[in-house]
């Protein structure tokens, strides 16, 4: 009888152990302050907090330009992973480094620079000012900033399901007769909607909590430009905590419920892919 291979890791209960440890120490702790910090005045006090309209401003502003940036990502992030993937050119390897970018540049760089390229005396701001669009201080230019920290997520997750996918099923799609956009829609997008619907959540949640790159660009004006991030820190900085972690908590609800969708999505690929 062979002898049972001793794993490398100790057991399952150590392992648990530290793991549980680990996750109360770094997790569940901060998260339950922020909660219990939240809840230190009345429950009239917190719903005031949390139903004020420069909070509901904030939130709904936050939503739908992290959702338009979001929604942007997944358009281009399909078009880069595609060439980087299908169409050999020179410097590929140089625009493959570049679309981590976002991932190494610190946000508040990345909003700086931003708000240089497209202020109203900026490089392209005084062309686009001209014209009657304004990018900087409005919410066009948080749009902006989230597409930026957003657009590695959906290529990342996007490119290396083409990568496994091959040429063969459009070979063969173009063999029985179809046409190119026939080809994308019927074979090629059912294959790649889930990766593509994951690294779209991903870069939503990324942008629904993002401070750095905004606070430059955005002016933070209540009511018209101002994220929930931004008045968290606002709070903060006027020493109201509970308020700050009101806000928070209502940030922490969004952020679970993201994770939900994204784990969610990621096991309908992992099942498609199995099956």
């Amino acid at each position: 009888m062979s002898r049972k291979t001793r794993p490398v890791i100790p057991g399952f209960g150590l392992t648990m152990g530290f793991t549980v440890t680990y996750a109360t120490l770094v997790v569940l702790l901060p998260l339950a302050a922020l909660v219990a910090k939240a809840l230190t005045p009345s429950w009239a006090t917190l719903w005031a907090t949390i139903s004020d309209p420069r909070a509901v401003a904030s939130y709904r502003l936050t939503l739908w330009t992290s959702l338009l940036a979001a929604g942007i990502n997944g358009i281009f992030g399909l078009i880069t992973a595609w060439v980087l993937v299908r169409y050999p050119f020179p410097g590929r390897k140089l625009v493959d480094a570049l679309v981590d970018l976002p991932f190494a540049l610190p946000t508040a760089v990345a909003g700086i620079t931003l708000t240089t390229l497209y202020a109203p005396n900026g490089w392209l701001g005084r062309w686009l000012d001209a014209v009657g669009i304004k990018v900087a201080y409005a919410p066009l230019g948080i749009v902006v900033a989230l597409t930026f920290i957003g657009l590695p997520y959906v290529v990342r997750t996007v490119q290396p399901v083409l990568e496994n996918l091959g040429s063969e099923l459009e070979e063969a799609a173009a063999s029985l007769g179809a046409d190119r956009l026939q080809t994308f829609l019927r074979v090629l997008l059912p294959t790649l909607l889930p990766a593509l619907l994951t690294g779209f959540a991903m870069s939503f949640a990324r942008a629904v909590g993002e401070y750095g790159s905004v606070v430059f660009i955005s002016g933070n004006l209540p009511m018209r430009t101002e994220i929930t991030p931004l008045l968290i820190i606002t709070k903060l900085e006027q020493y109201d905590y509970a308020g700050a972690a009101a806000l928070g908590s209502v940030m922490l609800l969004f952020s679970f419920v993201l994770l939900l969708g994204i784990n969610g999505l990621q096991h309908w690929n992992q099942t498609r892919q199995g099956a």
